[in-house]
C-alpha cells in the first residue's frame, strides 16, 4: 500500500470580512512568533552538539510548522474573495446567512454558511462547500431540505433567515 493520496478538492474562494481580518492578523502574529523562534533557534544552536540538544529540535520543529502554515495563508489570502456586500434578496440563503433549521422532532439548530477557512463547529459555522451548505444554498423560509448524513437521510425545515 503507498503513502500517495489524491490532492484534495479546491474549496471555495469566498470568506467573510471577518474571517479575512482574522487570517490576516493569524499572518501578521506568526511572522512575529517566527522571529522569536528563529532567535531561540540560533542560541540552542550555539549550544554545541545538535543531535542531543532537544531545544534545537523543538524549536526546529516549531519553525517548520511556522514557516507551512506562512506559506499557506501566503497562498491562500490572495486568491481569497471577500464578501461584503449583503445579497439582494434576503430572505433566500446565501454565503454569510444565519438558518434556522427545524428537525423533524421540533429540535432547532442554527448554522452560518462561511468559508472553508473560518469552520467552527463550536459556534455553528459550516463550509459552503459542505452538503449542508450546498443543500441550503438559495432556498427560503419553510422550504424543506434533506442532507445525506453517516446515520442516513435527514430532512429539516428551515424556520428563519438572517444576515448581520
Amino acid at each position: 500500500m503507498s503513502r500517495w493520496r489524491p490532492p484534495a478538492p479546491k474549496s471555495s474562494p469566498y470568506i467573510t470580512a471577518e474571517g479575512a481580518e482574522k487570517l490576516e492578523a493569524e499572518l501578521r502574529a506568526l511572522w512575529v512568533r517566527r522571529a522569536d523562534v528563529t532567535q531561540h533557534l540560533a542560541a540552542a544552536a550555539a549550544e554545541g552538539d545538535r543531535s542531543e540538544n532537544a531545544e534545537y529540535i523543538y524549536r526546529k520543529k516549531e519553525l517548520r510548522e511556522i514557516d507551512r502554515r506562512l506559506r499557506y495563508l501566503q497562498k491562500r489570502l490572495p486568491a481569497l474573495t471577500v464578501v461584503r456586500n449583503l445579497p439582494d434578496r434576503q430572505d433566500r440563503v446565501f454565503f454569510g446567512a444565519w438558518v434556522t433549521l427545524e428537525d423533524e422532532e421540533g429540535k432547532e439548530s442554527t448554522y452560518r454558511i462561511v468559508g472553508a477557512d473560518e469552520i467552527d463547529t463550536h459556534q455553528g459555522w459550516i463550509s459552503i462547500d459542505s452538503p449542508m451548505a450546498r443543500a441550503l444554498l438559495k432556498k427560503s423560509v419553510e422550504d424543506e431540505i434533506q442532507v445525506e448524513t453517516p446515520a442516513g437521510r435527514a430532512c429539516w425545515f428551515i424556520a428563519a433567515v438572517r444576515y448581520e
